[in-house]
């Protein structure tokens, strides 16, 4: 039977200790474990749900209330623990949302992650109503009933000040980053360095499994040389350290070390089939995650009917100290390519071929402005406009070694270009790709 608020002096008006009254919206896994902490903290939340049952196994909360309403009615901080913006908007604003039984002095901590348009608009709408407002991202939300989770925090001090009774029944850290907005941009950058890690262990497993390796030996490695993870987080620690920016020396030291081991993996992966477009990324802006200014660029045509190959590594070395321009655009022709394809090109040297490796790819398609898959497609047109089937067979192949495009959708963008470059030229396509899917499908599963 559910109790209402005024007749629990947990609830009351007036509390004869003073304390502050706290409410909760949402028992979901956040929600529910936010609402066990406070119970075990002492300040049991009136609480509302959807579900009328979604108590229900909660050790000390009690039944949910009748509406958001009903709960900022009996409460003098209620935690909003939605999914997104959409029901953020009607459990604040809605016919019978919070807002609707506030008083001036309720404060709202919005716990979802949301976008920051979404934060001010619901936080202009809670000033009008004479009612406070923090954003508060929350992690880890696995520990909420344990009182586990660090709150993140954006918004006026004083609103802090006012709400940190109830924050600190169920946050075992309170961090209040900075005004209205900054708690949820910490929030979206903390899981940008989860999914990242994510997409990192993603390509890393890719590789070791195309080498032959049981990831779970990837694993063994990892937990025993860095069991605390501190390694995910050291860039971030020498920044702070160095207030903002990380030493010129330390950087000098670091950035060779990386862009060699980026390479290594670069290598690896265009030797075993493997596409990692982290690692690519993580190369390209290599200098710019260290802080520095990107490397400047020579002009392709500067003092080229004179300078030597000296001259040439010279000057890539002063434009990229941690790799060499040849192997940097070799690299890149066998990501393009297909594995290997490096491997058929003359050891002599020849003008054309120089510029092609050392300028085309390795200054040109390693640009960061459009994907390896972009300039592909736009390569794949130029080859159709010139009726080259064996330039569209090069390409083709490429996109099918790397997973770039299907079979399916080579022969679709025959169709497409058909209507631009014209039959004729179209026929030349046709062909091409005809011969690079036959040429890959019998060693590779490319459906």
């Amino acid at each position: 039977m559910r109790v209402p608020p005024d007749a629990d002096p947990r609830h009351g008006a007036d509390r004869a200790d003073g304390s502050l009254r706290a409410g909760v919206v949402g028992l979901g896994m956040i929600g529910g474990g936010v609402a066990v902490s406070l119970a075990t903290s002492g300040l049991v939340p009136a609480v509302y749900d959807i579900r009328p049952t979604a108590a229900d196994g909660l050790p000390g909360v009690p039944a949910p209330l009748g509406s958001p309403a009903e709960v900022a009615a009996a409460s003098d901080v209620v935690m909003v623990a939605v999914v997104d913006a959409a029901q953020a908007r009607e459990v604040i604003g809605g016919a019978n949302g919070l807002l609707k039984g506030a008083r001036p002095g309720l404060t709202l901590v919005l716990l979802a992650t949301v976008e920051l348009p979404v934060v001010r608009e619901l936080a202009a709408a809670c000033a009008d109503a004479g009612v406070g407002f923090l954003d508060c991202g929350v992690t880890p939300g696995d520990r909420a009933a344990e009182n586990g989770m660090v709150a993140i925090l954006g918004g006026d001090q004083d609103v802090v000040d006012r709400a940190l009774p109830v924050l600190d029944g169920w946050a075992r850290k309170v961090v209040h980053c900075g005004p209205l907005g900054a708690g949820m941009a910490t929030k979206i950058a903390r899981n940008v360095v989860t999914y990242g890690g994510w997409r990192t262990v993603a390509e890393a497993v890719a590789l070791v499994e195309a080498a032959g390796v049981d990831p779970a030996r990837l694993t063994e490695v990892i937990d025993t040389a860095d069991p605390g993870g501190t390694t995910l987080l050291q860039l971030l620690r020498l920044r702070t350290a160095g207030e903002g920016a990380l030493p010129d020396a330390l950087a000098d030291k670091i950035e060779p070390l990386m862009a060699k081991d980026l390479d290594a993996a670069r290598a690896l992966a265009a030797e075993l089939g493997v596409p990692v477009p982290l690692v690519d990324v993580a190369r390209a802006h290599a200098r710019q995650t260290l802080d520095r200014q990107p490397a400047e660029r020579q002009p392709a045509d500067r003092q080229a009917a004179d300078r030597q190959p000296a001259d040439r590594q010279t000057l890539d070395q002063q434009a990229e100290p941690a790799g060499d321009a040849r192997a940097r655009g070799l690299r890149l022709m066998d990501q393009v390519y297909g594995p290997g394809f490096s491997s058929t090109l003359p050891e002599a040297t020849e003008p054309y071929l120089d510029e092609t490796v050392e300028h085309l790819f390795a200054d040109i398609w390693s640009r960061d402005g459009l994907s390896v898959r972009d300039r592909r497609l736009l390569t794949l047109g130029v080859g159709a406009s010139l009726g080259r089937a064996d330039l569209i067979r090069v390409q083709a192949r490429g996109a099918l070694h790397n997973r770039e495009l299907t079979p399916d959708q080579l022969r679709e963008a025959v169709l497409h270009l058909a209507y631009y470059v014209g039959w004729c030229n179209a026929t030349a396509a046709q062909q091409g790709i005809a011969d690079a899917i036959a040429d890959v499908s019998p060693t590779k599963d490319i459906r």
